[in-house]
């Protein structure tokens, strides 16, 4: 069972902290290259220093700001490698899944199935919707993205899902033996991890749904499945899509892709209705396919220890 791999009388939660707190220093860490080069630029051109998040956003090349966004999730997997294995003396197999080895195919499967449904719907969303998306194809920065995104999106997705739904999973396992907790937990500090992500601000607190309802939806797949391997496909698809084909001036990701949304964000129901309609059809589609029984063990039953 994969939650309860973690499950041993020496995992004591205070490990946990410990661990996250080396993973949250490493992530900090990792930022001093964007921090570096919007100081170099202040120095060699004499502009003024961005005060506001949007502002730091918008100071450099986007795919050069994206670049060094994504270099700190390298340190912070970097960081969990460390941990898993000198700390909590695991393997980084025993917290992704409880197979013998990854499973692959789950992986593509999940990336293929979410990267169609995004395209498809975005495509039909933009083209009947002319007078809020427009084209901003630039074939040279764009190519330099597709290269930046697809060698390192999939590390920023992987690290999120390594520490919610395998580390942390585990570790609120350890702390109170039951799998509700651990689902509900992470799925709430996934959420208040968007806090000060520029959406917020512009849509409101009514995106905390969608925020914490995909932690949950991922939480899931991951128990149902004893594996993480359908929720990091699904996350590297979602995050790696999206970068490639919309950005906006309001969105967390400022990307050189395909389509520009020109419209002024609110909170309507297609905030919530990934929650509320498309990830219960992925829910159906994934328990067919891989013949999920026993949800109410798998979701809320106890935890034995492996000792």
């Amino acid at each position: 069972m994969f939650i309860e791999q973690g499950i041993r009388k020496e995992n004591k939660f205070w490990k946990y902290l410990l661990g996250s707190l080396v993973i949250i220093a490493m992530s900090f860490l990792g930022q001093l290259p964007l921090l570096i080069a919007v100081v170099a630029k202040t120095i060699f051109t004499g502009v003024s220093y961005p005060m506001t998040e949007y502002d730091v956003m918008h100071f450099l090349d986007s795919n050069l700001t994206l670049f060094l966004l994504l270099i700190s999730f390298v340190f912070a997997f970097a960081a969990i490698y460390f941990v898993v294995k000198y700390i909590h003396k695991q393997t980084m197999l025993s917290v992704t899944t409880s197979r013998s080895q990854i499973d692959w195919g789950r992986i593509m499967y999940s990336f293929g199935l979410w990267s169609v449904i995004s395209i498809g719907s975005t495509l039909v969303y933009a083209f009947s919707n002319p007078e809020l998306y427009i084209m901003d194809f630039k074939p040279i920065p764009f190519a330099v993205l597709v290269v930046i995104a697809v060698a390192l999106v999939p590390v920023q997705t992987s690290t999120e899902e390594y520490v919610f739904r395998g580390y942390l999973m585990q570790g609120f396992g350890n702390l109170v033996k039951n799998k509700w907790f651990p689902l509900l937990m992470t799925s709430i500090i996934f959420g208040g991890m968007h806090l000060f992500n520029p959406e917020v601000a512009k849509i409101g607190n009514i995106i905390f749904v969608y925020y914490i309802g995909t932690g949950l939806f991922l939480g899931i797949i991951t128990l149902m499945d004893e594996g993480m391997e359908l929720a990091l496909g699904f996350h590297a698809a979602n995050n790696l899509i999206g970068a490639l084909l919309v950005t906006s001036d309001w969105s967390a990701f400022q990307t050189h892709s395909i389509f520009k949304d020109v419209s002024e964000p609110h909170a309507g129901f297609d905030v919530i209705m990934p929650v509320v309609l498309i990830y219960p059809v992925l829910l159906l589609i994934f328990s067919r396919k891989y013949q999920w029984n026993n949800w109410k063990e798998k979701l809320t039953g106890s935890i034995a220890s492996n000792d």
